[in-house]
């Protein structure tokens, strides 16, 4: 029988979400790579391994070829960071003061120094330390110096050797910046975490980070969204729903108004997903709030995510329809955040969509809409993917998302930039149509998997009494196309407020 493996104990990164995708943290007692171009978060991500390691009681050391001591204390304290004395910066860049002034050769000074100096320099401060957590910034240096890859890889392997028996967390950063990119530290290393950053047309930078390899233990393998804030790198797993499941009623749950719970069957039911299309002005908004606003009446919690519009405005919009929204937020009852899909990944509004559900107990989520939810990303098939893990997750907690898409066209066929309505649970489509004189409003559910729906066209109406529905429009046709045609008496639509 083959004797199981212990597993290596695990050491916090300082980023709590990327212990997540690691399954706790780094092994213990081995030699992680940490790489990524300039400007992709190393530093930071380092210092706070390290300060982990101090709020943990264990000493650290970081070994800089790149940076001096000033500057990694200046970058420390702009995230509100104190290095304190349990952890060591290890200068082995010259200072200043000892460099030919008629040289001016400070950026030329590790292809100068000897290899076996600079290693014999790290070892004499580690034995002097006894670190439990080191960082070497960087490999590119010693690359370098090294001159070769044969003579680089040779020198890895004796620093990890050196660190094994030392007992040494390691963390070693690599900026790619040498041409050494036949990854001969990858298969060195017991773990690879690739930072990555990306730059849109429009908008701020998005960065990513892989999991490359990780030796003895599961991790969530992937790309994974991150952001570089104030007080440090924040770390947005990939969503994945099926690691989730909670049980849920399935009770129905009611609008409020009558008429249109009776064309929804009764209801929504608890744990679906509801898509509202329409063109612009027809009401999606104001009909997602109503379900919220009856959510809240029940007692529940509810929580709307705006990308489009204005916040003021929405709540003031709101309020003259009867649906005080901020009277909700401020009675702790409803959660209202504005996006900014410039700004905002998709991994980011996921991670923050299921922490507000999961911290709050939220019994409804409106999306407001899926049009700026795409904006975020402009590769449809990518946020399908993560539109799907994130209904997904919602529905298994119990939690009814309601999601609005706005249709181009006013009259006659309607174009939409995204189509998710085979992954909604049930869809309700609301239309402008031409009658007597007048513009008018037309809803209908074309689909509800959970139970019977009326199959009906009802006029939808919008005024300062709030939303209004009609009688069925059984002596229209074409009312969904914006162009109907009477076939019998006068059918009675309703009166102009």
């Amino acid at each position: 029988m083959t004797p199981k493996i212990k597993s290596l104990p695990r050491a916090s990164t300082g980023v709590a979400g990327l212990d997540a995708i690691l399954g706790g943290g780094l092994a213990r007692n081995r030699m992680h790579l940490l790489e990524g171009t300039p400007g992709t978060g190393k530093t930071t991500l380092a210092l706070q391994f390290l300060l982990a390691g101090a709020e943990a009681g264990e000493s650290g050391i970081y070994v800089s070829l790149a940076e001096t001591d000033c500057e990694l204390r200046e970058g420390a304290e702009s995230h509100g960071w104190t290095i304190g004395s349990d952890i060591e910066i290890f200068e082995l860049v010259p200072p200043e003061s000892v460099l030919d002034p008629e040289q001016h050769q400070s950026l030329l000074y590790s292809s100068d120094l000897e290899l076996g100096e600079t290693i014999k320099r790290i070892f004499e401060a580690i034995e002097r330390v006894k670190p439990q957590r080191v960082v070497i910034d960087s490999l590119s240096e010693i690359a370098l110096l090294a001159q070769s890859s044969l003579r680089y890889r040779r020198q890895i392997l004796a620093l990890k050797h050196y660190f094994a028996a030392h007992s040494s967390t390691v963390l070693m950063l690599d900026d790619l910046t040498t041409e050494s990119a036949d990854h001969a530290v990858h298969s060195i290393a017991h773990s690879v975490i690739h930072l990555d950053q990306l730059a849109p047309i429009y908008g701020g930078e998005r960065r990513r980070l892989r999991v490359v390899k990780c030796r003895g233990q599961s991790f969530r393998s992937g790309y994974h969204d991150f952001r570089i804030t104030t007080g440090g790198i924040e770390v947005y797993p990939r969503l994945v729903a099926a690691e989730h499941r909670a049980g849920f009623s399935g009770e129905l749950l009611e609008s409020g108004i009558p008429a249109l719970d009776r064309l929804l069957g009764g209801g929504i039911m608890a744990g679906s997903s509801t898509l509202v299309l329409g063109p612009a002005g027809t009401g999606k908004s104001l009909l997602v709030l109503q379900f919220l606003a009856a959510a809240v009446a029940r007692g529940e919690r509810a929580a709307l995510f705006v990308f489009d519009e204005e916040l003021g405005l929405l709540l003031a919009r709101a309020r003259q329809l009867g649906i005080d929204l901020a009277a909700m937020r401020d009675a702790g009852r409803l959660f209202i955040e504005q996006m900014d899909a410039a700004e905002l990944s998709p991994g980011e509004f996921a991670s923050r969509v299921r922490g507000c559900a999961d911290r709050e107990r939220i019994s409804a989520v409106a999306i407001d809409s899926l049009n700026g939810y795409q904006a975020a990303m402009p590769e449809e098939q990518f946020l399908i993917l993560h539109l799907h893990e994130l209904l997904q997750y919602l529905n298994r907690q119990g939690t009814a998302t309601f999601l609005t898409v706005a249709q181009h066209g006013m009259i006659g066929e309607m174009k939409q930039t995204i189509d998710v309505t085979y992954l909604a649970d049930t869809v309700v489509m609301l239309r402008y149509f031409e009658a007597h004189g007048r513009v008018r409003r037309a809803i209908s559910v074309i689909k509800k998997r959970a139970g019977a729906h009326e199959d009906t066209i009802r006029e939808f109406r919008i005024d300062s009494a709030g939303l209004g529905m009609g009688e069925p429009l059984r002596e229209f046709q074409g009312v969904l196309r914006g162009v109907p045609e009477y076939l019998g008496r006068a059918e009675p639509l309703l009166d102009t407020p």
